[in-house]
């Protein structure tokens, strides 16, 4: 079995590969897009209605895909190219968000019609990070995990960093109209960046190291399909070629506590930092009084504590990898303590900084020890698996989050979110001893 040990970050290695620069380029440019649709949104709703109630189901609204999409999303992402699943993602987003900004550049624009275009965009975003997540490993040498991870979380916090400032000086004189219209236009610069990316059609299914067992629905679905005849039992065969590729998909988690314990920690911190925007919005409205420039200010205070987060992370060696790991979740618990304590924007910035830096650090840990331990066959429905566990605790989050900050006080919502990630602490901690169990069985086993 592979372990989770990596190597020392080979730039030139990474940077040299063309489809990794195709690939950084898309998801800087998606997630710039993607930052200021965020935040501007969430911005005009709480202008617009002085609730966080309202805020919170914007983010139920673009998590609740993700509690069906990702069944499905883990089984193609795993038997399709994922470079066109990436472009038709990238296409079909971009063309929602457009909708949407010629609504409201035509004035007329209702709370429901952000609802719906987020609605859209974030089914394609449930099957569209776990796709990118498994590509990722299709266009860098395994050594090179661990760096590209790095780069590509430093390239999309770049691109958060830029949209949140740059909403905070422009959300005044563009309104949301024009951070909707530069969003769209994104979404076809990332999906002609990923279509770029190779040349062919490369099926995941080359991927597979391990010969498949015989299946009788396997088998009569080969042979209609090379007849041409038996509609029916092409239909019935493909229905159960998905089915027994989730269930494959969750036997392989049954058997790997290692992977679910680095996937419920980071389905845990995802689930806890998207829903974390109910309360930060409130926090810059309502404690901070600090406007739209304040909270952009506070954004892009989390994405540079982010970058540097990330190129720290990639130079560390393995040893210090995962006690940092655990020290990073626990940090991020204690900090949520405090925030509601820090009432002036500087203060709250920096917070934010040490946040974005923790998150990068955890994040490229589980990340790359995920992608040296989980064969490429199985990736897709792995990220998928985890990604409907973070959709089920946002949702939960989100609403919880709305209310008790509307209900009681935004002091009590903070400290929600602090207790989320004291439960991923115990997780990281766990997923600690069991891939120093791992490592030490490898060494056992070595010449």
């Amino acid at each position: 079995m592979p372990t989770a040990r990596t190597h020392r970050v080979d730039w030139s290695l990474l940077w040299g590969q063309r489809a990794f620069r195709f690939f950084f380029t898309a998801m800087f440019v998606s997630l710039f897009g993607s930052g200021m649709n965020f935040i501007g949104v969430s911005w005009y709703i709480m202008s617009a209605t002085h609730s966080t109630v309202a805020v919170s189901w914007q983010v139920i609204v673009v998590t609740l895909p993700g509690l069906v999409v990702p069944f499905l999303g883990g089984v193609l992402i795993d038997r399709y190219d994922r470079r066109y699943l990436g472009v038709l993602l990238d296409l079909a987003r971009g063309v929602a968000v457009l909708a949407t900004a010629y609504i409201a550049w035509r004035r007329d624009l209702q709370i429901w019609h952000l609802y719906l275009m987020t609605l859209i965009t974030g089914t394609g975003s449930a099957m569209y990070w776990a796709n990118v997540n498994a590509l990722v490993q299709e266009v860098i040498p395994p050594s090179q995990f661990t760096g590209a991870n790095a780069t590509v979380l430093v390239g999309v916090q770049t691109g958060m960093l830029l949209a949140g400032t740059f909403v905070g000086f422009v959300y005044d004189h563009v309104g949301i109209a024009g951070i909707l219209f530069i969003d769209g236009l994104t979404y076809f610069v990332s999906a002609y960046c990923l279509y770029s990316l190779r040349s062919g059609y490369v099926s995941p299914l080359m991927h597979r190291q391990y010969p498949r067992e015989f299946s009788e629905s396997r088998e009569g679905t080969a042979q209609a399909l090379e007849t041409g005849e038996n509609p029916e039992v092409v239909e019935a065969g493909l229905s159960l070629e998905i089915f027994s590729d989730m269930k494959a998909g969750f036997g392989y988690l049954r058997e790997q506590p290692v992977v679910v314990a680095l996937g419920v920690t980071h389905a845990m911190l995802m689930a806890s930092i998207v829903s974390s925007n109910v309360v930060v919005v409130a926090l810059a409205d309502q404690l901070l009084h600090s406007g739209a420039r304040g909270f952009g200010f506070i954004e892009a205070g989390w994405a540079i504590g982010a970058i540097v987060g990330g190129i720290i992370a990639s130079q560390l060696p393995q040893r210090l990898r995962l006690p940092l790991y655990v020290l990073a979740v626990a940090g991020m618990a204690l900090g949520h303590v405090a925030v509601p304590f820090v009432v002036f924007l500087f203060g709250a910035t920096i917070l934010q900084g040490c946040f974005g830096f923790f998150r990068a650090l955890a994040g490229i840990v589980a990340q790359s020890s995920l992608m040296a331990i989980v064969p490429k066959q199985f990736m897709g429905r792995t990220q998928s698996a985890f990604a409907i566990l973070a959709t089920v605790l946002q949702l939960a989050m989100s609403f919880s989050l709305g209310w008790i900050a509307e209900r009681f006080t935004i002091a009590t919502g903070f400290f929600l979110l602090a207790t989320l990630y004291a439960g991923a602490t115990a997780t990281a901690f766990r997923a600690r001893r069991l891939l120093h169990c791992l490592e030490r069985q490898h060494a056992a086993v070595a010449p």
